[in-house]
């Protein structure tokens, strides 16, 4: 029974590989340049996206976002607020999202109207490392609230991910959250990963990040 399950998994993700590859593909041609979002439940990635969005219109960027959520659409509608186009992806008993869900949800959106397009995962640690969505930027997000040791307990998404994001960082004092054993937890699972540190609340660290953004998007257009 273990072997038939570990070949039965082994098959799904050589799919997702393939449609991951062709999604790629697709948003080269239309220039668009995506990244995907992924965290634990409370990290408050949903208003880090927000705010996000909202930035990078002020910037006259055109971006749009996916949302995954087990049942309910309250992200999308939260981030509907930024004024660009959301969908939801409602996964059901999935723990995440992948690449045949991201490519059904585009199949009404004309992907040279994007610039920048945004996934925000189920929230979950676990399950989204092992799916490539065909993006460009995996994020991966974790709160101040969470625990410094964050990384140590959950290795493979960080070590999938191409940037670390710490949230909420306005509360690091009153949580005494260590940044010194943050960091030093994320660079023993990742060794030199970029580590960015925001509260999207405050505004803290958040005009650092959108730069960071731009500067990538601009160098994989190269």
């Amino acid at each position: 029974m273990t072997t038939r399950l570990v070949e039965v998994r082994q098959n799904i993700l050589k799919h997702n590989d393939v449609l991951a590859r062709e999604l790629r593909e697709r948003f080269r041609t239309a220039n668009v340049f995506v990244v995907s979002l992924v965290s634990s439940p409370g990290s408050g990635k949903t208003m880090f996206l927000e705010k996000t969005l909202s930035m990078c219109r002020d910037r006259n960027l055109r971006v749009a976002a996916l949302v995954g959520d087990l049942a309910t659409d309250n992200d999308a509608m939260r981030l509907a607020r930024s004024g660009a186009p959301v969908k939801q992806i409602v996964t059901g008993t999935a723990c995440h999202l992948d690449a045949q869900m991201v490519a059904d949800a585009l199949k009404e959106w004309n992907l040279e109207d994007i610039d920048i397009l945004f996934i925000e995962n189920v929230g979950n640690l676990v399950c989204p490392a092992s799916y490539d969505l065909g993006e460009d930027l995996r994020l991966v997000l974790f709160s101040v609230t969470e625990g410094e040791d964050k990384p140590r307990k959950y290795p493979t998404i960080f070590n999938t991910a191409d940037l670390a994001i710490i949230t909420k960082i306005d509360l690091a004092e009153a949580v005494e959250f260590d940044r010194t054993e943050a960091e030093a937890s994320i660079q023993a699972v990742r060794p030199s990963m970029a580590i960015k540190e925001v509260s999207a609340k405050k505004g803290q660290g958040m005009e650092e990040w959108i730069a960071f953004l731009e500067g990538t998007r601009l160098a994989a257009s190269r």
